[in-house]
């Protein structure tokens, strides 16, 4: 009975009703009491501290002040309309502003009377202000619940607002619930595990992250609430892969035969490095066991995935079986054919293309050949995908992931065969390990880190503008030696027109340092076709252009060894992972390359260390567990599309220890009971049969 109370609309609650619980459901994904005790404050202020208007910083988050509003007046017409009121103490007078809710403040803001504003100061023209302050009569009542140092803020929206559901509404509410309802908040977590790791019951939980008692208490709450949200990822990811190997048998590859020896004896024109070696050893070892490979495999940029996917693919041809490679963009797929084409050859393999633009007559024509098992290696994009294209015999799929392959994708490959292929996913730069154990958590990791031998180091320099003859001069003496030069330049949906003014006085200026008929220019840009891209591309390919100048269209893999020098523009506009990913597209060959980032004199703290962070190292690992930290996991490269991570309060870049735990704990678990049999694992077994209702397990790879 109790459980159910929790799971009550939340239009039953005292002072919600049928208005505003539309609106929470609508803005706030609140539909019952559960999620609403589930939505945490984001950051807690002492209401016991008051500020005076002297004392305003705009570095200041959110401040309290008592004053008096010694004026008020509405200016501008239309939707310009606005109130501002004058706030005065005895330091000095700040400026309260209203944009919405016009009515309501004319009706109750009244000049002459003392309030408490609540609000966060933001200064213009030497005079602070507060846009839509919190206002509450002075003195305050005592109704506020909790610790007054530690008041809990929640994230509203305008629409919220203007029906008091302010933060204070918000606050409410959740006082409401937990006085009435605490008591039915049942435990989520085996009591040995809780106890394992000294984590406070989920009723405590619940009452003090929302109105904690002291700061520890706010501490304790946090960490069992992160565990338990960590916890529960690892259970899932860790219970797929748990069924993968009972329920899928996977193809066996008994044989390293003839295409595997010789590629490696005659064909391949370089040493493997050991880490590559290693990696191809993991891969042999996973295919031989007669259970589904999933492995990703981690190398940084340069460090020779290519090479791995393609000993795996002949690994699958040798032993009857075809391979299919996957890329995220049509350049891309198309750079892998050639360049697989290139290692191989025509004779030696069958290698084919399928892309958005294959016409449908060579459709036709590759659809037979592929079903009549003539095709050995398949190269595409998303177009792979499609139920159309049917295999002989699949063995092996490589994915280039770029992170924007979703689960989904992934599992309709497994239906490409009767018994599912092997899966290896390629990352194009290091994934930060966190980030791996949650989004790739139920793959197994290899990792290739180190790089082949007589590459030399990319030297990185970061000019600003006044600094730019200097780099016209580098370029100058690099294109003197026969080599080439990358300028890249920022395009963003929302500055589209911008950016593209700027690209094209970019290439003005080009021309003009470096003119016709001793120099050449390719431009490739997001709004040319297709063809034109490729046309572009293949002129700098050959050499007959020495600058290609392109919005960040070549960010995923052009492979041109005689390029030598990588020019960003407006650095400080990308992200970290971005700049080091255009960087690895330089110093292909023996030649020593540059990367010279280019930006404007004024840079905020972040975008600062990021172009710090590049010139000081060339290691993917570390630059990408310090993108992590400064973006959050939510931005790197589409996380929020792949719905693993939807982490209320955990943070990957600060939470690394308790994820490691949670994930430990698991692990454990399915090794001393893989079928969540035992009394104490009741919770977890009941929790993934809920969870898994209606999800046939083929869509949870």
């Amino acid at each position: 009975m109790y459980a159910e109370i929790l799971a009550s609309p939340i239009e039953y609650l005292k002072g919600v009703g049928p208005r505003r619980a539309e609106l929470l459901k609508k803005e706030l994904g609140i539909f019952s009491y559960n999620q609403l005790l589930n939505y945490y404050p984001f950051r807690y202020i002492d209401r016991t501290r008051f500020y005076k208007v002297n004392e305003l910083d705009s570095d200041l988050p959110l401040v309290q002040l008592v004053g008096r509003i010694t004026d008020k007046q509405t200016i501008g017409e239309k939707h310009k309309k606005r109130i501002v009121a004058k706030f005065s103490d005895e330091t000095g007078t700040i400026e309260l502003v209203w944009f919405q809710s016009l009515k309501w403040v004319e009706e109750n803001v009244m000049r002459g009377k003392v309030y408490i504003a609540f609000g966060k100061p933001n200064l213009f023209n030497v005079t602070f202000s507060i846009s839509h302050p919190e206002l509450e009569n002075y003195p305050r009542p005592i109704t506020l619940t909790g610790n007054l140092t530690l008041q809990p803020i929640y994230n509203s929206t305008e629409n919220l607002k203007k029906n008091f559901l302010d933060s204070k509404g918000i606050q409410k509410l959740q006082g409401l619930v937990i006085q009435q309802h605490l008591r039915e908040v049942k435990e989520t977590l085996p009591a040995y595990v809780a106890e394992k790791y000294k984590l406070i019951s989920k009723r405590e939980a619940i009452l003090n992250i929302h109105f904690p008692a002291t700061a520890q208490a706010l501490q304790d709450a946090e960490r069992r609430l992160k565990f338990e949200e960590l916890f529960y990822i690892q259970l899932q990811l860790l219970n797929s892969k748990q069924q993968r190997i009972l329920k899928f048998k996977g193809l066996r590859f008994d044989k390293v035969g003839e295409k595997v020896h010789l590629f490696y004896r005659d064909i391949l024109p370089f040493e493997l490095t050991n880490a590559q070696k290693r990696v191809i050893k993991e891969i042999r070892v996973d295919t031989q066991r007669g259970v589904q490979m999933n492995r990703l495999v981690q190398g940084d940029v340069g460090s020779g995935k290519t090479i791995v996917a393609l000993m795996s693919m002949l690994l699958a041809n040798d032993n009857g079986f075809q391979a299919c490679m996957m890329a995220p963009t049509e350049i891309l797929a198309r750079q892998h054919y050639q360049s697989l084409v290139s290692l191989v050859g025509e004779d030696f393999a069958k290698v084919a293309v399928l892309t958005g633009s294959t016409t449908k007559k060579q459709r036709i024509l590759l659809h037979e050949r592929l079903l009549a098992g003539e095709i050995d290696i398949l190269v595409g994009t998303h177009a792979l995908i499609e139920d159309k294209v049917q295999f002989k015999n699949l063995g092996i799929v490589v994915i280039d992931e770029q992170h924007r392959f979703g689960v989904e994708q992934r599992s309709k490959l497994w239906r490409k065969n009767s018994v599912p292929p092997h899966i290896l996913v390629m990352t194009a730069t290091p994934i930060p390990r966190t980030l791996a154990m949650t989004l790739y958590g139920d793959l197994d990791v290899s990792v290739i880190d180190e790089l082949p031998v007589g590459r030399k180091p990319i030297e990185t320099k970061h000019l600003f503008e006044g600094q730019r003859l200097r780099m016209f001069g580098l370029m100058r003496e690099e294109i003197n030696k026969g080599r080439q030069v990358y300028v890249v330049y920022p395009l963003i949906k929302e500055s589209e027109k911008l950016d593209l003014l700027f690209l094209e006085a970019g290439v003005e200026q080009m021309r003009y340092q470096f003119p016709l008929p001793d120099f050449n220019i390719s431009i490739v840009h997001g709004k040319m076709s297709n063809a034109d891209k490729q046309f572009e591309m293949q002129r700098f390919v050959e050499g007959k252009t020495q600058i290609m100048v392109a919005t960040t269209v070549i960010e995923v893999g052009v492979n041109v060894p005689n390029a030598s020098v990588m020019v960003i523009e407006n650095a400080e506009r990308f992200g970290l992972s971005q700049l080091h990913q255009l960087r690895g597209r330089v110093g292909r060959g023996a030649e020593q390359s540059f990367c010279i980032l280019m930006s404007g004199n004024k840079l905020t703290r972040e975008g600062k260390l990021r172009l710090e962070t590049m010139v000081k190292t060339n290691n993917g690992f570390e630059i990408s567990e310090i993108d992590l930290q400064l973006r959050g996991p939510g931005d790197l490269s589409g996380t929020q599309q792949s719905g693993v991570l939807d982490l209320k309060l955990a943070d990957l870049a600060k939470d690394q220890i308790i994820l490691q735990e949670a994930r430990n704990t698991i692990i454990t678990i399915f090794e001393e009971d893989p079928s969540l049999s035992l009394p104490q694992n009741h919770l977890l077994k009941s929790y993934l049969e809920k969870k898994n209702k209606g999800i046939s397990f083929d869509k949870i790879s």
